[in-house]
């Protein structure tokens, strides 16, 4: 009888430790969602465009793998600025890869530009004047994983911030925009 309890209580032991093990192999290899920040953001010739109808926004983007092991590739993303509830301007990243972070940051950075809608210029350049001005940006993608040569599903990634603009037309405080997950509440 003392043979069996003991028998028992070490397989439930075994167990134990088998499980602690695999979740501390899953928790070192579970990947992590990229972060994305806009580092620049500026709307340029504010001041010296006063009659122009049409205007153009300027970005700089960064998109960070903070995985060790995983590298991912990414599908095409979808980038949009709203003011207000308008559409500003929307641009289209096409697909691409990025490696693991080994010892710093693995760091995809974009630099680009869209033009305006040109019935939002002439309200946008009126509160920018007014330093009053702030941006949505929305930002949409698929990705997929590769850690140690395993490819995931695709995971959907929706992020959205808020821009704040100066009267200079560049970001207040020249704080960067962490892209945050978005809102699941309804957007009208």
């Amino acid at each position: 009888m003392c043979e069996t309890k003991n028998l028992c209580l070490w397989l439930v032991q075994l167990v134990y430790m088998l499980g602690l093990l695999g979740f501390c192999l899953w928790l070192a290899v579970h990947p992590r969602s990229p972060d994305y920040t806009i580092i620049k953001f500026s709307v340029p010739l504010t001041n010296h465009n006063n009659g122009s109808s049409h205007g153009r926004i300027e970005y700089e983007l960064d998109i960070k793998n903070p995985n060790r092991d995983s590298c991912i590739l990414y599908d095409d993303t979808f980038l949009t600025f709203y003011y207000g509830e308008d559409k500003v301007g929307n641009k289209t990243i096409p697909c691409f890869y990025q490696g693991k972070n080994r010892e710093k940051s693995e760091i995809h950075r974009l630099s680009d530009q869209m033009d305006v809608e040109t019935r939002l210029w002439t309200d946008l350049r009126k509160a920018i004047m007014n330093a009053s001005a702030e941006l949505r940006v929305d930002l949409s993608t698929k990705i997929v994983y590769y850690t140690w040569g395993i490819k995931s599903k695709q995971h959907g990634i929706n992020r959205e911030g808020k821009i704040r603009i100066g009267k200079d037309g560049m970001l207040l405080n020249n704080k960067e925009v962490k892209l945050r997950h978005a809102s699941k509440k309804w957007k009208l």
